[in-house]
């Protein structure tokens, strides 16, 4: 098989733009920079809304496929995130900017969880176009509109703790470069991925979830009020839910 015929090339544009996309959702801290801790605390219940409801989606979505394999992800995606936090604790010397020991570990993890992400989001790609071009293109402009909070959730994480909005534009596109890179073995090998997509996805959403309760809402409760936060991560849910719902 050619790996540089047409609709290969094709389908390895389109998952990119559907990358390139995430990096819109740091676009409103180019014009909001300096944020009180109580915005600091709402800014994390923000994050924490929109990844919850996005892994409930991913969760929703491997249902679909297959109940055992998606649940035995979600727990092989906690356990992941457990170790690969407890990694990072005993490393006092992470180098990013001159951010504190604390602030680097939730930065490195939520970019590691919204990386996992992308995998499964690139395999969605690539399986889709093996179908026809239009539930191709449907797909991937779902994606790529679903990838803009998502860069929002990841640069409400960076930008308060001191990552310029520039950099957490590119950060947030690293994050989805998995997405060109799997939709193209994905659309060449579609019922190998195919059978494998409720593990990826129930994955991803065990890993998101753990970071939303372990990372996100203790940080937001420690700048906001209760009530405050427990509004916040409430409304985001509902807002990413009804989204999810209008692009699908």
């Amino acid at each position: 098989m050619d790996l540089f015929n047409e609709p290969v090339v094709d389908v390895f544009l389109y998952a990119l733009i559907t990358a390139v996309a995430t990096g819109l959702g740091a676009l409103p801290f180019f014009f909001f920079k300096k944020l009180t801790r109580t915005w600091l605390g709402i800014s994390n219940a923000i994050a924490a809304g929109l990844m919850l409801a996005a892994s409930f989606g991913l969760i929703y979505e491997g249902l679909e496929y297959d109940l055992g394999m998606t649940v035995g992800g979600i727990l092989a995606g906690l356990v992941f995130i457990i170790l690969s936090q407890k990694l990072l604790d005993r490393h006092n010397d992470i180098p990013i900017a001159k951010l504190s020991q604390a602030d680097a570990t939730k930065i490195l993890l939520i970019i590691g969880v919204m990386t996992l992400h992308s995998f499964t989001e690139g395999v969605s790609v690539g399986v889709s176009f093996s179908g026809s071009l239009d539930l191709g293109l449907f797909i991937t402009t779902a994606i790529a509109v679903h990838n803009i909070p998502e860069g929002l959730a990841i640069s409400l994480v960076m930008v308060p703790r001191g990552t310029s909005p520039f950099k957490a534009m590119l950060w947030s596109i690293f994050t989805s470069l998995p997405q060109p890179l799997m939709a193209v073995p994905a659309f060449l090998f579609v019922e190998i991925f195919r059978e494998y997509l409720p593990g990826g996805l129930g994955f991803a959403a065990g890993a998101m979830i753990w970071m939303v309760f372990a990372e996100l809402v203790p940080d937001a409760l420690e700048d906001a009020h209760p009530r405050t936060v427990a509004l916040t991560v409430t409304i985001s849910v509902a807002l990413m839910i009804l989204f999810q719902a209008l692009i699908g």
